[in-house]
C-alpha cells in the first residue's frame, strides 16, 4: 500500500497561505501598511502552573520589520500573575517592575499574522479564585507607531477535565458509525459545562443536527453542554458520524475532540471574532447530552483546565473498499501576433468520484508540470510555479523558463478545479506551437497521486496560434466550477487556530498521521 509521507500539520495552514499570490516584502518607509496585535484572554488556574501564550502581529499588507518590539506590561495583575519568556537577558529584558520588553534584533517578515513573543502567565501563591486584572501589550517597529491590546486575566477554580479513549472504525464511503463523545472530571472541583471542539477530517460528516452544537456546511465545529460535570465522574454522550461518500478509499481517517472549560472557549471564541470568523451555525435538532457513566474515583466561576495535555480523544478511520478519482489536465489554446502578451491559463480538476484531502500532512495532492510552447516566453508566472532545472528549480513565479514546476492545495474536491495564469510573450508565429500541462507528475517529495484511475487524460496541449481547432485538452478550464481547496477552508483553518492558541502541543503529533493508502 503506498503511503504518503508526512511533515508537521501546521506546514498546511503555511500552504494555504501561500495559495494566495504572494507580494514581496516591503520596508516601513516604502508603504502606508499598518500594524495589528491581538493577545488572547486567559483564564489560570489557581495554584497551576500557568500557560504560555503568544501576540499575534498581523499586518495588512507583507512587510519586513526592523527592531520589531513586543512589550507586556502586567502592572494591573501586580501580586497575582508573573510574566515572563524563556528569552529574558538576551532578548527580552525587564526595564521596570511589571514591564517584558522583547526586541528582535533581525528583520522580521510578515505577510499576513503570526504568533511571536511567546511568554509565560503563571499565578502567583497568593492568587485567588476570581481575581482579574488586564495585560496590555503593545507592538512597535522602525517606522511604526505602537499598536496595542488589552488582554483579560482571570484566575479561575481548576477542573481537570479528561477525555476518552480512542476509537477506530473500519467504515466504507457512505456508511454510518457512531462514536461514543466521553469526558471525565478528574479534579476536585465541578466543573460548570464543558465545549467539545471537534478537528475531523474532511470525509467526516455530521449525521445529527444538534441545536447545542454549531455547524460548517456539513461538518461539526464544536458542541457546547452545561451540565455539571462531578469530580471523579465519567459522562458520554452518542455522536454518529457518516463518512462521506466522496471519501477516498482504501484511506485513514482522522478525527480529534478538545475539550475545554466554557471559559476558555470564550478566550478561543474572541479571538475568532476579532479575524472576523464565524464558528459555523447553530443546530435546529435536539439537545446533545452528556450522561453519567461512571465514577473515576470517591465539589460557578470562570473555570481553567490546569493540565489540557489529556483534553484530547482521538477517533481513527480506516476507509473500506475502493473509490478512487480522475484528476484531468486542464490545457488551452491562445493567439496572438509576434511580440504579443497572452494570457494562458492552465491546471487540473478532479472528475471524481472521490475528493483528495492532505491538509492533514499538508502536502499538495499532485504535482504539476507545464511546457511552455515553442515561439514564446513565459514572462508572467505564477507565484506557486518554479523553473524546472533538471533535478532542481529556480525561484518562485521566475520568468523565462522553459519547464515550471507548480504546487497546488493540499484539498482537491470532486468537481473543483485550480488554476494557474501564464503570460506568455509570442516571439514567432509559429502555426500550432504546442507546449503541455502534465498533472500528477512524480516528485520526490511529499504528497502527490499516483494512482488515477483515468491516466490518459493527464496531459493536455497547450496551443499557440492552432490551425486545426483541436483545443487544448482536457476541454478546457470551466469558469462555472468553483477553485479547489475553498470547501474546507474553515474546517482545516480552525484546527490551526486552536493549535496557535497553545491549547495542546499533542495534536501537532497527532496530526503527522498519514491520510492516504492505494
Amino acid at each position: 500500500m503506498l503511503k504518503h509521507p508526512t511533515r508537521r500539520w501546521l506546514a498546511g495552514i503555511g500552504l494555504a497561505g501561500a495559495l494566495v499570490a504572494t507580494a514581496t516584502p516591503a520596508s516601513a518607509a516604502e508603504t502606508d501598511i499598518t500594524l495589528d496585535v491581538y493577545f488572547d484572554n486567559v483564564t489560570l488556574a489557581a495554584g497551576s502552573a500557568g500557560k504560555d501564550r503568544a501576540s499575534i502581529i498581523s499586518a495588512s499588507a507583507p512587510v519586513t520589520l526592523h527592531d520589531l518590539t513586543a512589550q507586556y506590561d502586567f502592572s494591573d495583575l501586580a501580586g497575582k500573575v508573573d510574566v515572563s519568556s524563556e528569552s529574558l537577558g538576551n532578548d527580552c529584558t525587564t526595564p521596570e517592575p511589571h514591564v517584558l520588553r522583547c526586541v528582535n534584533p533581525f528583520p522580521d517578515t510578515i505577510e499576513d499574522s503570526r504568533g511571536a513573543y511567546r511568554v509565560l502567565l503563571v499565578p502567583t501563591a497568593a492568587a485567588a479564585n476570581g481575581d482579574e486584572g488586564v495585560l496590555k501589550v503593545s507592538i512597535s517597529a522602525q517606522g511604526f507607531s505602537p499598536v496595542t491590546h488589552d488582554a483579560t486575566v482571570r484566575i479561575g477554580a481548576g477542573v481537570d477535565l479528561v477525555a476518552g479513549a480512542e476509537h477506530e472504525f473500519s467504515v466504507a464511503p457512505g456508511e454510518t458509525f457512531t462514536e461514543p463523545l466521553t469526558v471525565s472530571n478528574a479534579g476536585e472541583v465541578t466543573a460548570d459545562g464543558a465545549v467539545a471542539f471537534f478537528d475531523h477530517d474532511y470525509g467526516i460528516r455530521a449525521d445529527q443536527r444538534y441545536s447545542n452544537c454549531n455547524y460548517d456546511g456539513d461538518h461539526l465545529v464544536f458542541c457546547r453542554f452545561d451540565e455539571k460535570l462531578t469530580p471523579g465522574a465519567s459522562y458520554s454522550a452518542p455522536l454518529t458520524h457518516t463518512l462521506g461518500s466522496d471519501t477516498y478509499a482504501p484511506s485513514f481517517v482522522h478525527g480529534n475532540v478538545y475539550w475545554q472549560t466554557p471559559a476558555e472557549f470564550e478566550a478561543y471564541e474572541a479571538r475568532l471574532h476579532r479575524m472576523g470568523i464565524s464558528l459555523g451555525e447553530p443546530g435546529t435538532g435536539g439537545k446533545l447530552t452528556l450522561t453519567e457513566q461512571n465514577r473515576i474515583q470517591s465539589a460557578r466561576g470562570a473555570q481553567a483546565d490546569p493540565d489540557p495535555s489529556n483534553n484530547w480523544s482521538y477517533l481513527d478511520i480506516s476507509a473500506t473498499g475502493s473509490n478512487g478519482t480522475d484528476l484531468e489536465a486542464i490545457g488551452t489554446e491562445v493567439s496572438g501576433e509576434k511580440a504579443a502578451e497572452v494570457q494562458a491559463r492552465i491546471g487540473f480538476r478532479n472528475n471524481g468520484p472521490a475528493t483528495l484531502d492532505y491538509t492533514r500532512p499538508g502536502s499538495s495532492v499532485t504535482y504539476l508540470n507545464v511546457d511552455v510552447p515553442e515561439g514564446t516566453t513565459a514572462v508572467k508566472v505564477p507565484d506557486l510555479c518554479s523553473p524546472l532545472l533538471g533535478d532542481e528549480f529556480g525561484d518562485r513565479g521566475e520568468a523565462g523558463a522553459a519547464n515550471y514546476r507548480c504546487y497546488v492545495s493540499s484539498f482537491s474536491k470532486v468537481g473543483e478545479q485550480q488554476t494557474f495564469d501564464f503570460t506568455l510573450r509570442i516571439d514567432e508565429v509559429i502555426a500550432d506551437a504546442a507546449g503541455a500541462v502534465k498533472v500528477n507528475v512524480p516528485c520526490r517529495c511529499e504528497g502527490g497521486f499516483y494512482d488515477d484511475i483515468e491516466p490518459a487524460n493527464d496531459e493536455a496541449a497547450i496551443l499557440v496560434n492552432a490551425t486545426g481547432g483541436g483545443g487544448g485538452g482536457g476541454n478546457g478550464e470551466d469558469p462555472s466550477l468553483p477553485i479547489t481547496g475553498s470547501s474546507t477552508t474553515l474546517v482545516a483553518g480552525l484546527g490551526g487556530l486552536l493549535l496557535a492558541t497553545g491549547a495542546a502541543g499533542f495534536l501537532v503529533t497527532r496530526r503527522r498521521r498519514n491520510n492516504f493508502v492505494a
